[in-house]
């Protein structure tokens, strides 16, 4: 019998995550252990079977998500979960599955870094590697949340998004929101939007497996349901079947695989955007540092600074049209990272000439609000 818990619940972020999953009808996690994602896989490997999925513990990260590909293709809504280091040992077949258009879902609890860095300290390293990891052109979703109820609620989504767009969807979350302790709602499959794939309209003989509908997106028939389907990581056609030495099919698909996130991106971006209506100076935070930047600014409105903040819950796509539209009105930008410098450069790209300051914090340890109010200070008396 399935199992789903339901109400209120104290717990960590890793284990709202895989109570989201559960919900949003993942069956499959393959993985392998790494810090701070650990306890998304031990929760996996207890719950799974009590509702007739499956935990399996692979040798390394290449073979975890090569799992959850093939996994997805028999029809099972599958994850993987990890930090840094197994995060980069996945690029290649997370490319594979931009190509075969394979809907996954990959969980990045993110740590101190590069290399084996602080494998149980907070950093957001990953952004631009979630975004440009693997080779070639491609587009990618990855959600960022804030809070341990995002975990759950963004698990969901991240599953419905990426059966929605044939997509693999990376949720950046870090050690920090992994690991806190904080009030969940825990919610069951039938009070939650819960989004499957398409399915293919015409019979077995008829149905051509990469040949997309208007939207884009091809309906995914899957191993066993009696289509003949072949997937290949080479250039292919609308039938599955390579073509890698002809231009036109490469350039026609490969538009496609990008075009449909890019023309799709006002449905998929989420923004949580507070005063900004009036503000001169705008904080830009997501993840754990997004936690501090609420509480500076609103520091800095009772001083009577007029600041509004932007905290990214889509990551990428980066919505680079909403910053065109609001540099317009805005002085200056602050952005707010646990690490040298990543998205500042993609606010940097979007706002032209408007002052953008980096609020960069190494080590672990994420801004305080009083560090964050005194960068706004700092940044109010420099504006024009």
């Amino acid at each position: 019998m399935k199992k789903f818990l339901k109400g209120t619940f104290f717990m960590q972020g890793d284990e709202a995550c895989a109570e989201g999953a559960i919900v949003a009808g993942c069956r499959l996690f393959a993985g392998y252990p790494i810090t701070p994602s650990t306890e998304i896989a031990e929760r996996m490997a207890r719950r799974l079977p009590e509702v007739g999925g499956a935990f399996i513990q692979m040798e390394d990260e290449l073979s975890s998500i090569a799992l959850i590909i093939g996994a997805s293709y028999t029809g099972v809504k599958a994850m993987t979960a990890t930090s840094g280091p197994g995060f980069s040992l996945m690029q290649e077949n997370l490319g594979l599955a931009v190509m075969t258009e394979t809907p996954i879902v990959i969980v990045n609890v993110m740590r101190g870094d590069p290399s084996t860095g602080q494998p149980t300290r907070a950093g957001q390293g990953d952004v631009i590697q979630a975004r440009r990891g693997s080779h070639g052109d491609y587009e990618i979703i990855a959600l960022a949340p804030y809070s341990v109820q995002e975990m759950f609620d963004l698990t969901i989504e991240a599953f419905n998004l990426s059966e929605q767009f044939r997509v693999p969807v990376i949720m950046l979350s870090d050690a920090i929101i992994g690991h806190m302790r904080e009030k969940v709602i825990l919610k069951t499959p039938d009070e939650v939007k819960i989004v499957n794939r398409k399915k293919p309209k015409e019979p077995p003989g008829k149905y051509l497996p990469f040949k997309p509908e208007e939207d884009l997106i091809p309906p995914m028939a899957c191993f066993g349901e009696g289509y003949g389907i072949h997937v290949t990581g080479l250039t292919h056609d609308i039938r599955g079947y390579p073509a890698s030495t002809d231009p036109k099919v490469h350039e026609k698909l490969v538009r496609r695989l990008c075009d449909k996130i890019r023309l799709n991106a006002d449905k998929i971006i989420r923004i949580d955007s507070r005063y900004v209506e009036n503000a001169e100076i705008v904080l830009v935070a997501y993840g754990t540092p997004a936690r501090s930047a609420i509480r500076a600014v609103n520091l800095a409105r009772k001083k009577g600074l007029k600041v509004g903040l932007v905290r990214l819950i889509t990551v990428w796509p980066f919505p680079y049209e909403y910053f065109r539209k609001l540099s317009r009105k805005v002085k200056g930008f602050i952005v707010a990272e646990m690490n040298y410098g990543q998205i500042v450069g993609e606010v940097e790209r979007s706002v032209g000439d408007r002052k953008v300051v980096l609020a960069s914090k190494l080590g672990g340890d994420p801004h305080t609000p009083e560090e964050l109010l005194e960068i706004i200070g700092e940044v109010y008396k420099h504006v024009e």
